[in-house]
């Protein structure tokens, strides 16, 4: 590659059954880098819906997506299978959802923060939206685009660009990514983070792009919600537990919520007047989603309420769980990782700046 010449850059979209959202993703990213040094890699694990024959049609369009198969149904083994398979002149590894729209320059602007600010890796901050007549997914959306939802995550915040410990991952040194062993395919969730505390360990630097904003497309059912938030939790858990780490206040928060509810419940039947104190948190919920509904003329909104609780409740209770197994603390070096070589030290250019981000 000359000086001149823009650098190989692999795209890799992990899916499994997102037949509503992959054509516009996929059509959001192709075209964005040139032809010839861009692969946009389809890594499906086993998609019982239309995905596959929507992969098919955009690939008549546009011939740098190429699907393969992710037989190990995570996203972080989607990963790490792109970062192996990826041509071999590929230099930039660029994670994309299926649930996401990118913006015209998004490619442009990743690799760009990756050379000026010598880091490792870059992310991104998403924008929470609702696709049309989706209006379960309008109110979760609300819920999430909140720092009651968020917890303040900088990645959701709209922060500034900058150094900082996690976001939500956009591009990465191809070679930095392989050299620390890649995501641990042993965490279905969670697994981003987990890969910037070897990462900032080893001496990388993870570079926040705030030009580059991604629009992203939350679940549409509570229970859906449920589910994914109590993921989280337990990766959350898990995470903290792997790598002795002391949880931030705001991470503990929603098990703080959790514990004083189950408390003042408990304790209602010899002490009645406790049970009010059970019920400000669900009230402030649904109070706050009373506000939003009102202030934007959106009846859907009041939906945000209950939204905020699962989403508190959820990630509070997958936390506990994965905290109460037995032998819950998984080994200091992810047992599924693809690469087993003793951590190297990265050099970078800059040394980062404290920041991070959290998902209650």
């Amino acid at each position: 590659m000359t000086p001149s010449e823009p650098p190989s850059v692999c795209i890799v979209v992990p899916t499994l059954n997102e037949q509503d959202y992959i054509a516009g993703c996929l059509a959001s990213l192709a075209r964005q880098w040139p032809d010839d040094r861009c692969e946009i890699l389809v890594a499906d694990g086993g998609s019982t819906d239309a995905t596959r024959t929507r992969v098919a049609q955009v690939q008549t369009l546009f011939p740098a997506v190429r699907l393969i198969e992710n037989p190990r149904r995570l996203q972080s083994a989607a990963v790490n299978m792109a970062a192996r398979e990826a041509a071999p002149h590929a230099t930039i590894l660029i994670r994309a959802d299926a649930h996401a729209i990118y913006p015209p320059g998004f490619v442009q602007a990743c690799v760009s923060a990756l050379a000026a600010s010598g880091a490792t890796s870059v992310v991104v901050p998403m924008r929470n939206a609702a696709r049309p007549g989706m209006r379960m997914q309008r109110a979760i959306a609300a819920a999430q685009s909140s720092p009651f939802g968020n917890g303040g995550a900088s990645h959701r915040t709209g922060a500034a660009s900058g150094f900082v410990d996690h976001g939500h991952h956009a591009a990465f040194d191809r070679g930095v990514f392989l050299s620390i062993g890649g995501y641990d395919e042993t965490f279905s969730h969670n697994e981003d983070a987990e890969f910037d505390v070897r990462a900032v360990a080893a001496g990388g630097a993870v570079w926040m792009c705030a030009e580059a904003p991604v629009t992203y497309f939350p679940r549409t059912t509570l229970p859906a919600l449920a589910a994914q938030y109590m993921r989280h939790g337990r990766g959350r858990a898990r995470t903290l537990l792997k790598h002795r780490i002391r949880p931030k206040p705001r991470q503990m928060a929603p098990l703080a919520l959790l514990l004083t509810c189950l408390a003042a419940a408990g304790a209602a039947p010899l002490w009645p007047t406790l049970a009010a104190g059970a019920l400000i948190y669900p009230l402030a919920c649904l109070s706050w989603a009373a506000c939003q509904a009102v202030r934007r003329r959106d009846p859907w909104l009041t939906a945000a309420g209950p939204a905020l609780i699962v989403m508190h409740m959820g990630w509070a209770i997958g936390f506990l769980h994965q905290v109460a197994r037995p032998g819950a603390a998984p080994p200091s070096r992810g047992r599924a990782c693809f690469n087993q070589s003793p951590m190297p030290v990265i050099r970078h250019a800059q040394p980062p700046r404290s920041g991070s981000r959290a998902n209650p």
